[in-house]
């Protein structure tokens, strides 16, 4: 912990080079690119030392002096079967002074240019599809950073030396995407609504993947799949819960550019293989799932827009995600539904899939209580969680999750309250390890507990005209107070007695008065009367 706290430390403190010139949401992607440039050239530096040497370096400096002695050393045909074999295990090449050490050093020799900073950049994304624009946001001649070029480099320099202090490559295990995805849940903080484009809270998203990983933890080779993948936390931390990391495979998509990138920079830095990635750029409900690649998955977990436009066009009637309910389709200013069939189309028969929506879709009537009921004909519908309300940066209002499974004996539904189980920081109200633990536990035994959850049997939903409303199924309320009527009776008595004494002290005060005006002492005898009736 301590490693991970000093990293973050330092990484985080880049962000103070970059806070004032602009907004969160705008400097999260500098800081985070600027990481991830300095992961990429340390482990290309890294590699072509070992490679070379047949050692790894002591230090950045050493693997730069290194790399740069080598290159000199050899003809041109060994040269380019060295940086061939740099290319085969890392995919990408690059020239000795497009490096984070030689960036450090022009700076400190005071030529820093960012020329060769963004030559680097484009080297990186024209080496291999998979770093294609890549840093595309990371707009090194913006105005955001200075009024002029001279000042605009400087920012970008600060960044760097600031960076400089940060190990990415003696950071052991999960150490340093654990830090990456630390900054990226900081920048949620503070950058509020837009958060919610790129990340879900630890909390919700511990429980959609624990859920979704369950008594699947041992599979070899298991395929995840997240259609709003957002910066892929959720993705990243089902592949906590698995026995075999090494072997699980991500399939994400995402809508907005900015956000890919960080998705696809997240599974790098989390040591992720390009060949265990597959992550698209395009808009999940309109562009399904490309059919010539593998379009069923073990785990699917989802956090999509909430209540978001989409076209409803007619032509999706006829489209297998949506086509066998009813001929309803979710309504165009309410996706919820379209996002949780297109997720449940792509689920395997044996899979679990967990997704995050707005209370809404548990009561709302029209096409979505249309679609609601045959799903529960179905017996899709497995669980529903509620949870507290203000939990996300992009919504206060509650929300809860559904689990959903394609092939299952039975039609009942659990249903858990867990609006209560958090507790307050800051801003945002914050589910705990017990409460994730709590909500685990409940959803495992799959049995009543008082106020809490319970287990619904079909007939039970189908009494309440399938609605799914939380309160309909579990009763939070809490019995009034007997009153002990005879306590109450003395009570009063007691009460009215200390009254009509103090009346009467009152009155025999107001008796003995004197009076300089006769208006005084006539308001004073009609206020008498009024004391004696009552």
């Amino acid at each position: 912990m301590a490693e991970n706290k000093d990293l973050v430390n330092v990484l985080w403190s880049g962000a103070d080079v970059l806070r004032g010139k602009m907004d969160a949401n705008e400097y999260k992607t500098y800081l985070l690119g600027l990481v991830f440039y300095k992961y990429l050239s340390d482990k290309y530096l890294e590699t072509a030392y070992d490679l070379y040497n047949g050692e790894k370096p002591e230090s950045m400096p050493q693997a730069q002096e290194g790399y740069e002695a080598a290159l000199n050393e050899m003809d041109e045909s060994d040269k380019a079967e060295y940086l061939n074999s740099i290319r085969s295990v890392r995919h990408y090449t690059m020239e000795p002074k497009m490096t984070f050490v030689s960036m450090m050093n022009d700076i400190n020799n005071k030529c820093f240019n960012r020329e060769n900073l963004q030559s680097a950049f484009n080297r990186i994304q024209e080496s291999d599809e998979i770093f294609h624009s890549l840093f595309a946001d990371v707009d090194l001649y913006s105005n955001r950073l200075g009024a002029n070029d001279q000042k605009q480099s400087d920012t970008i320099a600060d960044v760097i030396k600031v960076l400089n202090d940060a190990d990415l490559i003696h950071a052991e295990g999960d150490v340093l995407g654990n830090a990456y995805e630390y900054l990226i849940g900081q920048f949620a903080s503070e950058t509020g609504k837009k958060a919610g484009e790129f990340y879900t809270p630890h909390g919700p998203a511990q429980i959609l993947c624990r859920i979704a990983m369950l008594g699947q933890e041992d599979k070899k080779g298991l395929q995840v799949y997240d259609p709003c993948m957002g910066s892929a936390s959720l993705l990243l931390s089902c592949r906590n819960y698995s026995k075999e990391k090494d072997y699980v495979k991500f399939y994400g998509q995402e809508l907005m550019p900015s956000t890919y990138n960080l998705a696809r920079m997240n599974m790098f830095l989390h040591g992720i293989s390009p060949e265990n990635q597959k992550l698209r750029n395009g808009d999940t409900l309109d562009a399904d799932w490309p059919t010539d690649e593998e379009t069923e998955f073990d785990a699917v977990t989802m956090n999509p827009p909430y209540s978001a436009n989409w076209s409803a066009a007619e032509g999706f009637k006829q489209d297998e995600r949506f086509m066998d309910y009813g001929g309803k389709l979710a309504p165009k200013s309410k996706a919820d539904y379209a996002f949780l069939l297109h997720g449940l189309y792509h689920l395997k028969q044996t899979g679990t899939m967990a997704i995050v929506l707005p209370h809404g879709v548990l009561f709302r009537g029209q096409s979505e209580g249309t679609i609601r009921e045959i799903l529960l004909k179905n017996g899709s519908i497995y669980a529903v969680i509620g949870l507290p309300s203000n939990m996300f940066y992009n919504t206060s209002i509650p929300t809860c999750i559904i689990v959903l499974k394609k092939h299952r004996e039975g039609r009942d539904v659990l249903f858990i309250d867990a609006s209560s189980m958090f507790v307050k920081e800051k801003k945002q109200n914050v589910m705990t390890e017990e409460h994730i633990d709590k909500v685990l536990e409940i959803y495992k035994n799959r049995q009543d507990v008082d106020k809490v959850a319970h287990l619904a049997s079909f007939d039970e939903i189908k009494e309440n005209d399938f609605n799914l409303n939380i309160p309909r199924y579990v009763d939070t309320s809490e019995p009034e107070p007997e009153v002990d009527l005879k306590a109450l009776s003395a009570s009063i008595k007691e009460t009215t007695a200390a009254i009509n004494k103090g009346n009467e002290e009152l009155l025999s005060m107001l008796g003995d008065m004197t009076f300089n005006k006769p208006e005084t002492k006539d308001a004073v005898e009609e206020f008498i009367k009024v004391l004696q009736e009552v």
